[in-house]
């Protein structure tokens, strides 16, 4: 079992048992309290531990704000309509409009439960109100307590280790390209590998948003935009592919770029700033201008494409220009922090 599948069962293990301690505990509150269908409280309880931190306090608002407006809907609809079934689906339809409209979903399912409170008792007295309130408000207080217990920092060691990965497959498939170019390989595998790459990204990237989420530090957007930089250089390298595949024949100047493309394998590292390797570009963008014109049509087109390549790797380098640049002071503690640590 790789570090990967242990931190899917840990995190599944710990969402169950925050889940049925939270619940059990909302329950027993209630039932302390003597509330009406004490039971509720677990649900909400339940319905609100399934998100993380920030959508956790951004729910627990909405379901308070919800509350008072689904309590002024059942004592409309119930007060006036006689038949309990066209009652409890009128208030529905009236919610889930409303819910729909201001983006409120998350917060349907509570209210439903209220719902039916008001629907079977028809209580709209006073202390009823608080009854009720005081499940949601349990409910919701229980979630938020218990979302601060979270495997955060093994979260955060999974996603550097996911950036070691996506620097060494980034590695892997450069070597693939330049071996192309220098006529040494097919190149068949590098559709592939960009393809599984991109994937993974994608994967690291939801795991980075849901960090995010899970934490009240100011840096996790750090790694969000990191792997959004390593999938804007995957789209570079599927163009620079691309170009080299169009190549009827290899021009001399070909082994020139693979050597090129060959050395960038190693500065392809979270800490590198690609300033230098920018500058060898346009030196060797110049070096090429340089070369004795094509005498044939088809050297002339297979040269277009050799600078398409470079033009590509330009892309390629820039957006991890960008990145390095656009890094604020509070990323870039994270930045230094791993490399003082090794990670």
């Amino acid at each position: 079992m790789n570090e990967k599948q242990r931190f899917k069962i840990r995190k599944l293990l710990l969402l169950s048992a925050k889940i049925g301690i939270g619940a059990s505990v909302a329950i027993y509150i209630a039932q302390l309290l003597n509330l009406e269908y004490a039971t509720s409280a677990g649900i909400i309880t339940l319905l609100t531990l399934i998100t993380t931190k920030w959508e956790t306090l951004k729910l627990s608002l909405l379901r308070l704000v919800t509350y008072a407006i689904s309590v002024a809907f059942c004592w409309v609809i119930f007060h006036f309509i006689p038949n309990m079934w066209i009652e409890y689906g009128i208030f529905l339809f009236c919610i889930v409009l409303l819910g729909e409209v201001m983006g409120w979903r998350s917060t349907l399912s509570v209210n439903a439960v209220i719902g039916t409170h008001f629907l079977t008792t028809q209580n709209f007295t006073f202390e009823f109100l608080i009854n009720e309130l005081l499940l949601v408000v349990i409910g919701i207080v229980i979630a938020i307590l218990l979302n601060l217990i979270h495997i955060n920092n093994a979260q955060e060691n999974g996603i550097i280790q996911s950036m070691r990965h996506v620097e060494n497959q980034m590695k892997l498939i450069l070597s693939e390209l330049a071996s192309y170019l220098s006529i040494q390989s097919s190149g068949d595998s590098v559709w592939e590998d960009l393809i599984k790459l991109e994937r993974e990204l994608d994967e690291y990237l939801e795991l980075a948003y849901e960090y995010q989420n899970n934490t009240f530090h100011s840096h996790p957007e750090y790694y969000i935009n990191y792997f959004e930089m390593r999938m804007k250089q995957c789209g570079a390298l599927h163009n620079l592919h691309s170009e080299m595949r169009r190549m009827r024949n290899m021009p001399k100047q070909a082994h020139i770029v693979a050597d090129f493309i060959t050395d960038i394998t190693e500065y392809v590292t979270e800490m590198n700033d690609p300033k230098k390797q920018i500058e060898e570009l346009e030196g060797l963008l110049t070096e090429l201008r340089n070369e004795p014109l094509p005498e044939t049509h088809e050297e002339f087109e297979s040269r277009a494409e050799l600078y398409h390549v470079l033009m590509d790797m330009e892309e390629f380098l820039l957006y991890k220009k960008r990145f390095v640049e656009e890094i604020d002071e509070t990323q870039f503690r994270v930045y230094w922090k791993q490399e003082i640590e090794g990670k």
